[in-house]
């Protein structure tokens, strides 16, 4: 009994020396797509606030996409579990689980929470010809041609692919759509500019410009209540305001680290990820990209892990009644 209580005084010693000396060198941020994207901006963004809170450490992004985020997810999952390589996915990491069914890693399981970083509205958009003009038409509209009109997203699992499921299963349709995939937002959105695709729903870090430019229709955005203080988007009405009751997606960014990474270590990590939360700088960085930084539970690493493990539930169910699966 006496050594064993040796040993694990040695193993406590051990682990807070560690999380004293860490980071001992640079940290790697995976990010599961590729560079110049929504979420690519948003870890760098993060990197650079984190760092003087992590002894000026050098974090490095590093992008490894394909596959739906899950060839970035795998290898983080996979890797040496010491604080020194993390990820950053969007909704993704809850979307997978379901729409994945020979899946390499758990998403419950397998990673060490630390944290949601954002969340970004979503914004319900149609190609320029469209007859409609207000949210109520538009629905109407997409009724009245069901079977007709083509839905454009970024490939399944993306942002625009969840959303535009959620939306038709919520007023109902079932699939009253045809869902084209394309190999990313950049040509999703081409397509709609053009003509070619009729509507599509995706984050406001691709949409706003398109909006203000007068290159696409907006009928509504995706949160539960306007989004009073932007510019652009203040116009258009919630979805829950026009009768979707408890509708109220976006699409948040979370922060993560492999199973097994000391508690130390993830503390330090949470402490410096919340401390990056309250930069001015990094706040108005995220305004610009239409995001909103977290401030709720969810920045701590249990209201984060509670928080996917819901949207799990949630996007399971949807997914499944579609059919839709990327295997």
């Amino acid at each position: 009994m006496k050594k064993l209580m040796t040993f694990a005084l040695a193993a406590t010693l051990a682990a807070g020396t560690y999380a004293q000396n860490f980071p001992a060198r640079p940290i790697t941020i995976v990010v599961p797509f590729a560079a110049g994207g929504p979420t690519d901006t948003v870890a760098r963004q993060l990197a650079e606030a984190m760092r003087p809170h992590l002894n000026n450490v050098n974090i490095v992004v590093e992008n490894a996409a394909g596959a739906g985020g899950t060839i970035g997810a795998t290898r983080v999952a996979r890797a040496q579990p010491d604080g020194h390589t993390l990820l950053v996915w969007h909704i993704g990491m809850a979307s997978t689980a379901s729409l994945y069914r020979r899946l390499q890693f758990n998403a419950l399981q397998d990673f060490e929470y630390l944290g949601i970083i954002n969340d970004v509205p979503m914004t319900l958009i149609g190609k320029p010809q469209l007859p409609a003009n207000t949210y109520r038409d538009f629905e109407n509209f997409i009724r009245a041609n069901a079977g007709r009109l083509n839905l454009a997203h970024a490939g399944l699992g993306s942002a625009s692919h969840i959303c535009g499921l959620m939306w038709q299963s919520a007023i109902n349709a079932g699939q009253a759509m045809t869902t084209i995939p394309f190999g990313g937002t950049a040509p999703a959105m081409n397509a709609l500019i053009g003509g070619q695709v009729d509507v599509m729903c995706d984050q406001t870090t691709n949409t706003v410009s398109q909006i203000e430019a007068g290159r696409v229709k907006a009928f509504a955005v995706t949160t539960a209540q306007r989004l009073n203080d932007h510019p652009v988007l203040k116009d258009y009405p919630s979805l829950q305001e026009m009768g979707l009751r408890n509708f109220n997606l976006t699409i948040w960014h979370g922060l993560y680290a492999p199973k097994g990474t000391p508690a130390a270590v993830t503390e330090r990590l949470n402490t410096a990820m919340r401390a990056a939360l309250r930069d001015p700088n990094f706040i108005q960085q995220q305004r610009a990209l239409g995001a909103i930084v977290a401030t709720d539970n969810r920045v701590t690493p249990a209201g984060h892990k509670a928080f996917v493990s819901e949207q799990i539930t949630t996007l399971t169910r949807v997914i499944q009644a579609a059919g839709q699966f990327a295997d």
